[in-house]
């Protein structure tokens, strides 16, 4: 029997992607931090004492960038998310197959993208 038809990875196996995905979690979490408060404080670099034209400008860069950075961390908290349900798959024991195919998906993906949950052939046909 090949080794991709087999219905789930082994338990060290498991033990392995939970450590990565637990590593993952922490970093998303740090950056999670960063960007909520980058755009919670404010920048405020003391504009005062320069013209109102370049004042507006630099208000309006400003809020561009407080919005940019809310978006990237509505993104991160749903990598965060994914990722938790990555974890539950793995205590139920069906981390890493494929939720169209049934196969397992290949450890090599599974190390770049830890939460997904279809194949690259599943992936593909979307």
């Amino acid at each position: 029997m090949a080794e991709d038809v087999k219905v789930r990875y082994s338990d060290s196996d498991l033990q392995e992607f939970k450590e990565i995905i637990q590593n993952k979690i922490q970093q998303a979490e740090e950056d999670l931090e960063l960007l909520k408060s980058s755009y919670e404080n404010g920048a405020g670099n003391g504009t005062e004492d320069t013209s109102p034209t370049f004042k507006s400008f630099e208000e309006g860069t400003e809020t561009m960038a407080k919005e940019r950075n809310m978006q990237l961390a509505i993104r991160q908290e749903k990598f965060i998310r994914d990722l938790k349900n990555a974890l539950i798959r793995i205590e139920n024991k069906t981390y890493g197959v494929c939720r169209v195919t049934g196969k397992l998906i290949q450890k090599e993906r599974l190390k770049l993208v830890p939460h997904a949950t279809l194949s690259i052939e599943a992936k593909r046909k979307q």
